[in-house]
């Protein structure tokens, strides 16, 4: 089916969306609900077609074209094929990176574009948050070196006007400027405590996954700047409104995964013993067999790092 069905994508112009949306969600599944034998097969079927790749293109471009929309929790179905777009790209370059599998067609995205689109957030959905989010995950743990993927940056006439020593901090960050990713810091602090006065618990995910994943990537790049950027006094305000709600909110699966990325990175001005001692104190009253599959699951890596 992944023949016809991509081939049948190859087709469509990005406006289809009655049967692009579908059709993306069908290959999405296949990747991902597949034996890793089979699944390797499917990253070649769909990297070898080259329509299929090319309309992708089109279809991640929409996301800067089109409008906000009026109410920014309505998926219309322009953004549901922006979804599926999105998280279809992702996986493809976490397995064609994974299987070393040959890429016939290449994308290009301009990575102030796709940066903007999660900083100047202009009332996106919340589940087209959340792919993009995840696309940038997956181009950030690849350090944006996939052969299936070429990043446009920063644009070289500006850097040129840059102080050297800035100059010198994005060419080791390169692509990202430091300027990016204090930008992109900040929104993802400020999207986090946003979502977690709604109660957004996926979008919470995505924001502290990606947020984990970029600092990841600093440290390899240059410690120093990773280390700064951990212990920005922000974050302290970002853990006290998390917090918020009461002693249980120790055990929430993101507050654990941010007190132990702080502790990976030393950042000692934001996690104190104090918060260290509650956790522990929560986790050993816990019923640990009816704790949530993400709260064991960070707990446990907050237990590891300490």
């Amino acid at each position: 089916l992944l023949f016809p069905v991509s081939n049948l994508c190859g087709k469509c112009r990005p406006r289809d969306t009655d049967l692009l949306q579908p059709s993306l969600n069908f290959l999405y599944w296949s990747l991902h609900q597949t034996t890793p034998c089979s699944q390797q097969r499917a990253v070649a079927v769909l990297l070898s077609n080259v329509s299929l790749l090319e309309l992708l293109q089109k279809v991640l471009e929409c996301t800067w074209l089109q409008s906000p929309p009026s109410q920014p929790a309505y998926l219309s179905p322009d953004d549901a094929l922006l979804c599926s777009g999105w998280l279809l790209v992702a996986s493809l370059l976490l397995y064609q990176h994974r299987y070393n599998t040959e890429v016939h067609q290449t994308l290009s995205l301009d990575l102030t574009e796709v940066l903007n689109a999660v900083i100047f957030r202009k009332k996106k959905p919340i589940l087209l948050l959340v792919s993009i989010l995840q696309f940038l995950r997956a181009v950030l743990r690849q350090n944006f070196s996939s052969s299936l993927l070429v990043i446009v940056g920063q644009n070289t006439a500006q850097a040129a006007t840059q102080p050297q020593a800035s100059s010198l901090q994005d060419a080791a960050l390169h692509p990202l400027a430091m300027g990016q990713v204090f930008s992109l810091v900040v929104s993802l602090q400020n999207l986090l405590v946003h979502v977690h006065l709604q109660k957004e618990l996926l979008l919470s995910q995505a924001v502290v996954a990606c947020l984990e994943t970029l600092v990841e990537y600093l440290y390899g790049k240059n410690q120093d700047v990773a280390l700064h950027v951990a212990s920005q006094p922000w974050h302290r305000f970002l853990l006290f409104t998390l917090l918020n709600g009461g002693q249980k909110s120790f055990l929430q699966p993101e507050v654990l995964r941010l007190m132990t990325m702080f502790l990976r990175y030393r950042s000692t001005n934001i996690v104190s013993q104090k918060e260290i001692s509650h956790i522990l104190q929560q986790a050993a009253e816990a019923n640990l067999a009816e704790l949530p599959e993400a709260t064991s699951r960070a707990l446990h890596l907050f237990l590891c790092q300490v």
